[in-house]
């Protein structure tokens, strides 16, 4: 049974995590109102350049003649994986539900005998990727030493991916990040970026008739490579939303919890100490009785 002195510092040390913890939400909280609103001026700049990318190639004359980036390679055989988390915890199952969504796609490609190859950005993915799919990774990022990251970041990224696919390195490029949705809800997304997803627009989507200059083809093979890198950018931004609202909900728990175990160690503490004190006080009176 612990002793009085070993119920105060643990009690001690509990208060002093639940200071910690506090804080942490804290910061978490007035960091997330500014990466919740540049996340969702990211979606609606990186949905209005799917919207042109689709506009432009419904317009082109020869089709034969289009990006590889577009049309893709016309196989299927190697797939590349870039996976996205943070480079620090303490931020609830934010990085597990990434991982756990990019494992499920692994095992399918595996299952079906395709190849495989993974880029992880971000400590955290790569920390829980190594152990079971670490010959399958090709490259690993990370930005522990930057406090924000940028469009350069992105596109540093965005060209790599390029890169690879121009020397032929793979047929089909997945990107995993989180969807920041609200505090306590952040969504596990996969997104296709080669070759570009072909989404169904509406109506007032549609291209009327326009003359492009220079041909839609030309403009196309300068606009998917800034396409890639935009929306690993907007995976940046969303990933930055979702990481501090994961934070704050983790650092909100934490804090309750350590409230609620310290009344517990103080019930102990007390309860201990009266016996204690009762247990004094019985002695000095059988001592007295004694004599």
């Amino acid at each position: 049974m612990p002793s009085l002195d070993d119920l105060r510092r643990r009690i001690s040390s509990v208060k002093s995590t639940q200071k910690i913890t506090k804080a942490m939400k804290m910061v978490a909280a007035a960091k997330l109102r500014r990466a919740q609103k540049m996340a969702e001026q990211g979606r609606s700049y990186s949905d209005k350049m799917d919207v042109i990318i689709q506009n432009l190639s419904k317009a082109i004359s020869d089709p034969s003649n289009v990006s590889k980036l577009l049309a893709g390679t016309g196989e299927d055989k190697t797939h590349l994986c870039v996976v996205m988390t943070a480079d620090r915890g303490l931020c609830g199952s934010f990085n597990t539900n990434i991982c756990k969504l990019a494992k499920n796609y692994f095992n399918e490609i595996i299952k079906k005998s395709k190849n495989l190859k993974i880029i992880t950005v971000g400590t955290k993915g790569f920390d829980q990727l190594k152990r079971n799919y670490g010959r399958y990774i090709i490259k690993k990022i990370n930005f522990k030493d930057k406090k924000k990251l940028s469009f350069r970041d992105a596109e540093a990224i965005g060209q790599e991916i390029v890169k690879l696919f121009k020397n032929k390195e793979f047929d089909k490029c997945v990107i995993f990040f989180n969807k920041f949705k609200n505090v306590i809800s952040q969504i596990p997304q996969k997104q296709q970026v080669i070759p570009a997803m072909k989404n169904d627009l509406s109506s007032k989507d549609l291209p009327t008739s326009y003359e492009f200059e220079p041909e839609e083809d030309e403009i196309l093979d300068d606009l998917l490579p800034k396409n890639i890198s935009t929306q690993i950018h907007k995976a940046f931004l969303e990933n930055s939303a979702s990481e501090q609202g994961s934070r704050m909900t983790a650092m909100d728990s934490a804090t309750r919890n350590a409230g609620d175990l310290v009344e517990k160690l103080t019930i102990h503490y007390n309860r201990s100490r009266q016996a204690a004190i009762t247990k004094e006080l019985i002695e000095i009176i059988s001592g007295a009785e004694s004599l």
